[in-house]
C-alpha cells in the first residue's frame, strides 16, 4: 500500500507547555492519590486532562525509524555477525525517540491518547535510503494493542510487531510491555530477527515532572545464529548517570563467548566495543542527540481519512494545544462514548470489527520456537494478553484504500 502523501509532520510538532502548571498543582497531588489506591490496571484510569500531550499512541510506532539509514544498513552487510551488530545499533537508536523525545520537547512525560479501535497512522520517511514507509493500525481497544509495519522495499527490510501495555502502581508506575517486533531482511533469505520490549517505570511524578526509566533486559535473537542481550540499569552503579545500559551479542547459546559489547546512556551516546569489557577495541560510536533526524511525512489534515490519527483527535490536541481543558474533556468523551456505542452495535449483530492492515496469526509461531525459546531466556508470546498474535496482513494492505470504512467514521 502506497497511499499519496503530502509533506506535513505529525501532531508531535505541536507545541506543549513543559511539566504540570503551578495551577494544576492541587490536582495532580489528588491524581497521584488515586493511583496509589487503584488496584488493577492502570491504563483503564481516566487521566486529567491537563496531562494529556497531543500524541496517540498509534503515533509511537514512527519512533522506530527516525533514523532510516541506521535502519537499513543490516541489509548491505555481508558479514551475518556485523549484520547482527548492526540490528542492534539500530536498535539502540530508537531507545531515545521512543522513551525520552517527549521529556526532551516538553519537559516532562505526558501522557498519550489512548487510540480507539480501528485508528489508523500512516506516513514515510524519504532520504537517502529511498523511501521507508509505516503503517500503525490499533487492532484492540479490550487490551490496547497497536500493530505496525515499516518497510523499505528498496533495500528489501521489513520490521513488523504489536504491542500493548500493562501499567501497575508500586512507589512509581510501572508499565509492562507484552508484545515483540520482528526484522526480516529479504536479501539474506528472509534472515529473521526477533525483538522484545523493554518493560518501563516512570520517575520523577512527586515532582509533577515525569519522566521514563527502563529496567530489566531485553533480547534481540537471529536466524543467523546470534542473540543481544541489553541490560537498562537505571542510574549505573558506577557512573552514577540515569538511563544506562550495557548490551553484549554472542553466538546463541554461547553467552559468555562476546563478539561485541556496547554501553552508554540511551538518551545521549553509546560505545561499541569488539569483545567484552570496557579495554576492547572502539569500532564505533553513536550519538543520540546530534545523529540528524529525518522528519516522517503524514497527509495533510484535508486529505486524511476521518480514521487517521491526527484527523480523528483534531479537535482534542487544538484545544490541548490552547490549554482548554474543557473542550479537551468534551471532545475527548464525544470520541470515547461513540467507539462505545459501536462496540455495543457489532456485540448486538454478532460481528467483529474488521482491520484494515493487519490480521491474527491463524498458524503456528514456529519462529517463536526457535528464536525464543533458544535466544530470549524466559520470554513468552502472551497471545492472549494482546488479543491474538498480529501480522501485517499484506493482501488486505494491497486493497485498502481511503475510504478505509465507506460511510463510517469514528464518532
Amino acid at each position: 500500500m502506497s497511499p499519496s502523501l503530502n509533506t506535513t509532520t505529525s501532531s508531535s510538532s505541536k507545541d506543549e507547555g513543559a511539566g504540570v502548571s503551578p495551577q494544576n498543582k492541587g490536582s495532580w497531588s489528588s491524581f497521584l492519590k488515586s493511583i496509589a489506591s487503584f488496584n488493577g490496571d492502570l491504563s483503564s484510569m481516566t487521566a486529567p486532562p491537563f496531562i494529556l500531550g497531543t500524541l496517540s499512541l498509534t503515533e509511537f510506532s514512527a519512533y522506530w525509524t527516525q533514523h532510516p539509514a541506521v535502519f537499513v544498513a543490516p541489509a548491505a552487510e555481508k558479514d551475518p555477525a556485523k549484520r547482527a551488530l548492526l540490528v542492534l545499533k539500530w536498535f539502540l537508536s530508537t531507545l531515545k525517540p521512543s522513551y525520552s523525545t517527549r521529556n526532551d520537547k516538553y519537559g516532562s512525560e505526558k501522557k498519550p491518547l489512548n487510540p480507539f479501535l480501528g485508528e489508523l497512522f500512516l506516513g514515510k520517511w524519504e532520504d537517502e535510503a529511498g523511501t521507508t514507509e509505516l503503517v500503525s493500525e490499533q487492532v484492540s481497544h479490550h487490551p490496547p494493542v497497536t500493530a505496525y509495519c515499516i518497510q523499505n522495499a528498496k533495500h528489501g527490510i521489513k520490521l513488523e510487531g504489536y504491542n500493548g501495555q500493562k501499567a501497575s502502581f508500586s512507589r512509581t508506575i510501572h508499565i509492562k510491555q507484552i508484545g515483540h517486533a520482528l526484522l526480516t531482511l529479504s536479501a539474506h533469505d528472509n534472515e529473521t530477527y526477533l525483538i522484545t520490549l523493554p518493560n518501563i517505570h516512570i520517575e520523577g511524578l512527586i515532582y509533577g515532572k515525569p519522566f521514563v526509566e527502563l529496567n530489566g533486559c531485553t533480547y534481540i535473537s537471529s536466524s543467523s545464529g546470534f542473540t543481544s542481550k541489553i541490560d537498562y540499569s537505571g542510574k549505573g552503579w558506577v557512573s552514577g548517570k540515569k538511563n544506562s545500559f550495557t548490551a553484549t551479542m554472542y553466538p546463541t547459546g554461547k553467552e559468555k563467548d562476546v563478539l561485541y559489547s556496547v554501553e552508554g546512556q540511551w538518551p545521549e551516546a553509546f560505545t561499541i566495543r569488539e569483545g567484552g569489557g570496557k579495554h576492547g577495541t572502539v569500532i564505533d560510536t553513536f550519538n543520540a542527540r546530534t545523529q540528524p533526524i529525518t522528519p516522517l511525512i503524514v497527509p495533510a489534515l484535508e486529505q486524511q481519512d476521518p480514521w487517521e490519527a491526527n484527523k480523528a483527535w483534531e479537535k482534542v490536541i487544538t484545544a490541548i494545544t490552547k490549554g482548554d481543558m474543557d473542550t479537551t474533556n468534551a471532545e475527548k468523551s464525544k470520541l470515547e462514548n461513540a467507539q462505545r456505542e459501536l462496540r455495543r452495535k457489532e456485540q448486538a449483530e454478532g460481528r467483529e470489527w474488521q482491520r484494515r492492515f493487519f490480521s491474527r496469526s491463524q498458524g503456528a509461531e514456529d519462529w517463536w520456537e526457535k528464536l525464543a525459546k533458544t535466544g530470549c531466556a524466559g520470554e513468552r508470546i502472551e497471545a492472549d494478553k494482546t488479543g491474538g498474535v498480529w501480522r501485517f496482513d499484506k493482501e488486505k494492505a494491497e486493497t485498502a484504500r481511503r475510504p478505509f470504512h465507506e460511510g463510517a467514521t469514528p464518532f
